[in-house]
Order: C-alpha cells, then sequence, then structure tokens
C-alpha cells in the first residue's frame, strides 16, 4: 500500500457567495462505510440545508475508489468539482460533505463550481494530516555509552521511544515507520560496531502516524 497523507481529524470551514453560505466538512474515512456514515450524519445534522454536497476518496494511488453526488445542484456543478479539489490535495482516505443554504441569489453553474471548489479548498486549508504507513514496534538492548546518541538517532529518524529499562545495559522499544528500519539499523551498527541487534517485536501494516512537524 505504501505510504500517503490522511486527516488526522476533522474540520469545517464556511465561505459565503453571494448571501448563500457553503459549509464545509472533513473527516477520515478508513473505508466506504465509514465515509457513507459520516456523509449521512451530516445530511442528518443539516436536514434544513437546501444541499448537502458529498465527495470521497478511498485508498490512495493505483488503488482508490472516489465518489461524488450533486445532491440536487445542476449535472457537474457540485460534486465533481468537490471531488477534484480531494483528488487534487494528495490525501487519501478523507470525505468531504458540502452543505449549503441558499440566500436567494442564483450562482449559475460557473458560480456554482467556483463556490463549491473554494469550500473545499477552505476545509483543507485548517485540516491536520497524519500518515497511513507501516510501522514497526522494535527493541534492542545497548551500553549506556552509546545512549545519548542512540535517543538522538531514534529522534532524528521520528521514532517513538515506547519503554526504556535501565538495567545492566538499557534497553528500549521503538515504533517507528517501517521505511526508517533500515536507517536505524546502519547507525545503530555504526554506534555499536556492530553489537546491537534489532528484534522485531510486531509491524502494524496500516498504522496512522503523525507527519512530520505536526503538534
Amino acid at each position: 500500500m505504501g505510504e500517503y497523507s490522511v486527516p488526522a481529524g476533522v474540520a469545517q470551514a464556511e465561505i459565503r457567495v453571494s448571501n448563500s453560505r457553503f459549509i464545509a466538512h472533513l473527516a477520515p474515512a478508513a473505508d466506504i462505510e465509514a465515509a457513507r456514515a459520516f456523509i449521512e450524519r451530516i445530511r442528518t445534522e443539516y436536514a434544513d440545508a437546501t444541499h448537502n454536497v458529498p465527495a470521497y476518496v478511498i485508498g490512495h494511488g493505483a488503488s482508490v475508489t472516489a465518489h461524488s453526488n450533486d445532491d440536487g445542484e445542476p449535472s457537474g456543478t457540485a460534486g465533481r468539482p468537490v471531488l477534484a479539489v480531494l483528488q487534487g490535495s494528495g490525501l487519501g482516505d478523507v470525505v468531504v460533505v458540502v452543505t449549503r443554504y441558499f440566500g436567494g441569489t442564483k450562482l449559475g453553474t460557473g458560480g456554482l463550481v467556483r463556490a463549491y471548489t473554494e469550500a473545499a479548498q477552505a476545509v483543507l486549508a485548517v485540516v491536520h494530516t497524519a500518515r497511513r504507513a507501516p510501522v514497526h514496534h522494535v527493541r534492542f538492548v545497548m551500553p549506556y555509552p552509546i545512549y545519548e546518541q542512540a535517543r538522538n538517532l531514534i529522534t532524528h529518524l521520528g521514532g517513538e521511544l515506547v519503554e526504556e529499562d535501565f538495567a545492566v545495559e538499557v534497553t528500549v522499544e521503538v515504533r517507528l515507520l517501517s521505511s526508517q528500519l533500515d536507517a536505524l539499523h546502519e547507525g545503530l551498527t555504526e554506534l555499536s560496531r556492530g553489537q546491537v541487534e534489532i528484534e522485531i517485536l510486531g509491524v502494524d501494516e496500516n498504522a496512522i502516524w503523525p507527519e512530520e512537524g505536526a503538534a
């Protein structure tokens, strides 16, 4: 499956165009059922709205399920623009519903396309992201003299210290992106002159991992 960006949580944004309100809600959706459940929740919550336009992208790259619906707007003016924004964002496993409250002024087909596009862009601008990627859980034992350097290496590789045990030597458990496992092995081999061996405790092939630099 590889690594790709996904929403880290829900997000909301609102724009106004000629007195119409466009409220965009975004959420992570690991599968079609989750996307449909979110769409239904928004439709129920905003049942008095003029339109609730959904779009989602499940998966990433060559394995993608995409869907959109105009929900009563003129064909091609609502769902497709929202879906196009999602597809251009680089995110996978994402669902968006753009709710419209009609403000009394018709926007025309071009105006609708622009409005739905801008609403989707607005919610994407505020969403926090993470990565869906394979993650290794590993353990290794090291001598005290290389402890600080090993911790710096783990931090540099974006790893997460799960547990530390200080006895005759230091035993640590670490979670990190599988793509960084070779770099961890090489770094520990260099620091310990080949004395440290990594034990693999498990692999989560479908983990959600914070993006680099995310809070």
